[in-house]
């Protein structure tokens, strides 16, 4: 069963991600965003669902969006495993908290698959099944998504977004 409270804030964090990835982080750490996590925390909301690590079939997981300020992190508790990605609005970035190494990496890719209802990051490496935040993408974004099953960003050596792709188009490579 998903379970999902959401606010204004939260919608318009989900609402940049979707922006960066209808309109338009190698784990290589960068500089900048190598930091401390942060300790002031507010919880957005709690999705009780199915996740993924490296490509492993679902398991039950817990997904905490939580506000800290500066961005939103959504938090997987997967078994005895966290794994936290941080979203920034402006400009639109994405990291992925490195525990051992204790600072944030950039995110390569982060990908949404309407027909399975699943968002990834980097590849497969973390997946999380998410139908309500996928439906509201698509009711948002009718005439973008209408026909879409798979779409792609790419983020840059600066944790930006660079490039964009929809379907086939993702299976396109570019120099």
């Amino acid at each position: 069963m998903i379970r999902c409270k959401t606010d204004q804030r939260s919608a318009r964090v989900g609402g940049a991600f979707v922006v960066g990835m209808v309109a338009l982080s190698l784990a290589h750490p960068t500089p900048a965003l190598a930091q401390a996590k942060p300790t002031k925390q507010q919880v957005l909301y709690t999705l009780q669902t199915r996740c993924s690590l490296q490509s492993a079939a679902p398991v039950p997981c817990t997904v905490e969006a939580l506000d800290d300020g500066k961005a939103t992190l959504y938090r997987h508790k997967i078994g005895s495993s966290t794994d936290t990605i941080r979203i920034t609005e402006s400009p639109v970035r994405m990291t992925r908290w490195d525990a051992k190494g204790k600072q944030w990496i950039s995110l390569a890719w982060a990908a949404a698959r309407f027909s399975s209802n699943t968002v990834c990051f980097n590849g497969r490496d973390l997946c999380v099944v998410n139908p309500n935040y996928l439906n509201s993408v698509r009711q948002d974004h009718a005439a973008a998504m209408a026909s879409r099953d798979l779409v792609k960003v790419h983020f840059g050596a600066d944790v930006r977004i660079n490039a964009t792709c929809y379907d086939d188009g993702c299976e396109v490579t570019l120099k």
